[in-house]
């Protein structure tokens, strides 16, 4: 059973259903590979071995029962699934990635975990985050570097690389991640995977560690668009403990038969071809379209003209609502604390040394945009840049069906290569804020690799609710292509 941790999604649902073998088996596989891998790669916070092997021991026994009885089953029955360490798991700890949140473990599940678990799900642990997942790399975890498993001397994206990293590696078949500036499409890209960033409100936020409010989305590290569409058929829909999810029933994703693209609108933005851009980036995603150009689709060239504002107005909003959010945690009622006869003393102490460099950074330039005197100058501006943003993405979408761009400006780059340098950071999210602020949906998928073997990545966008559309152009696109079925093999055989 050693090659149980390469199945994807759907292959290890089809076994666990058939009993060729059983969620023990494979839930074991994936924890044997995490004793083995997880000290290199350093992907797991935490792993629940115990509850993981006591879900799937009470899996199988439904599954032996329903080959009797044909009785209707869960959909996620027995399959093993990694959760982002900023989305609470009861019982579970939950640190966000920082020393502020030592010894914090909530007592009640995000909704989208608790829809995991009610369809039949087997958690097994906690990935790495960047600090509250403010950072591209993974680098800012106060738990220590992710490393990619394409190349162990390099990030795997950020701030879902530990989530992107336990996939690529055959630690887990699937994991959940957030997006709030790029942070599931960036190191899906990185990483060599299919990644989807939901449209804001279309999956609850409720259990999710905020960091920026009008931003936040949970999303999808998956090894395929098909494997992505069986989570969200589970995860998406109304939470009444969320006031911004949709209240109408999310449809269900259908991605089992060939699908097409023929007639399909595709746009292509000139300002995501700039300077800049790794040649190698850019000649994969042009190759990719072509692709779907052969498919039947039609592309031509769109323009979305504040494109280039998106990093300033990002990292003014996100930090803002950073500041608020951040301000809970004071050492008084959970996590960490640092012992001060001074009440005010207490609190700057407990903060100083919970809250790492980069957190520290966000919450000093968030707090000045929304201080008296300077809101309306940064904060009211941006919100005002960010609307010229939308409004351009449904202009385009008056156009075109679905726009076709880069993921990332470069392939994975080299740990401590950025982090002298913020700007060089924040601009490895260039590609991926505009549609972050729009509130649209996002999908990356592997497209080849570069001259030094590491993944290179498309990245699709659409209209407001529009997955189940990126989902199935993202199929068509794997049924023509094979890089998604392509893993690291120096890991692999390992």
């Amino acid at each position: 059973m050693s090659e149980l941790h390469s199945l994807n999604v759907a292959s290890a649902l089809k076994g666990l259903r058939s009993g060729a073998f059983s969620s023990r088996e494979l839930t074991a596989a994936y924890l044997q590979r995490i004793e083995q891998l997880n000290p290199r790669l350093n992907v797991f916070l935490y792993v629940a071995a115990d509850s993981a092997l006591k879900a799937a021991t009470a899996a199988d026994k439904k599954l032996s029962k329903s080959r009797k009885t044909k009785a209707k089953l869960p959909p996620l029955l027995g399959l093993p699934i990694a959760i982002k360490d900023v989305l609470t798991v009861a019982g579970i700890p939950a640190t966000a990635g920082s020393r502020i949140l030592e010894g914090f473990v909530p007592s009640y599940n995000a909704t989208s975990v608790q829809r995991l678990l009610d369809a039949g799900a087997v958690i097994l642990g906690k990935t790495n985050t960047d600090e509250f997942a403010m950072g591209s790399s993974t680098e800012n975890s106060a738990y220590g570097v992710v490393r990619n498993p394409w190349d162990e001397e390099r990030v795997p994206g950020g701030s879902s690389g530990g989530s992107a990293a336990a996939v690529a590696a055959g630690l887990a078949p699937v994991a959940l991640g957030t997006d709030t500036g790029g942070s599931v499409r960036q190191p899906a890209a990185l990483c060599g995977l299919t990644g989807l960033k939901t449209t804001y409100g279309r999956v609850s936020r409720y259990g999710l560690i905020a960091f920026g409010s009008s931003l936040d989305t949970v999303g999808i590290l998956a090894r395929s668009a098909q494997d992505a569409a069986i989570l969200l058929n589970v995860m998406a829909g109304y939470d009444p403990l969320d006031a911004t999810t949709l209240e109408s029933k999310a449809p269900k994703v259908k991605l089992d038969g060939k699908a097409t693209v023929k007639g399909l609108k595709i746009g292509v933005p000139k300002e995501y071809f700039i300077e800049g851009v790794q040649a190698e980036v850019a000649k994969g995603v042009r190759e990719a379209i072509a692709h779907l150009e052969g498919l039947g689709a039609q592309v031509r060239e769109i323009s979305l003209p504040h494109t280039e504002y998106a990093l300033p107005v990002y990292y003014i909003i996100a930090p803002a609502e950073a500041s608020a959010n951040l301000a809970r945690f004071d050492g008084v009622r959970y996590g960490l604390r640092v012992e001060d006869q001074n009440l005010i003393d207490m609190f700057s102490r407990t903060r100083g040394q919970g809250f790492g460099p980069e957190v520290k950074r966000r919450l000093m330039i968030g707090t000045y945009a929304l201080s008296a005197g300077y809101y309306d100058a940064y904060y009211g501006q941006a919100q005002k840049v960010r609307t010229l943003i939308r409004r351009d993405f449904e202009q385009a979408f008056e156009q075109v069906d679905l726009i076709a761009a880069p993921a990332t400006p470069s392939t994975a780059f080299r740990i401590g290569a950025h982090t002298g340098n913020p700007l060089e950071m924040y601009l490895e999210d260039v590609f991926t804020l505009p549609a972050s602020l729009a509130g649209v949906p996002g999908l990356s998928l592997p497209a080849g690799f570069d001259h030094q073997g590491l993944p290179l990545s498309l990245q699709l966008l659409g209209p407001h609710f529009s997955e189940e559309r990126l989902l199935q152009v993202g199929h068509a696109y794997q049924q023509i292509t094979d890089w998604h079925t392509m893993l690291p093999m120096d890991l692999l055989k390992a």
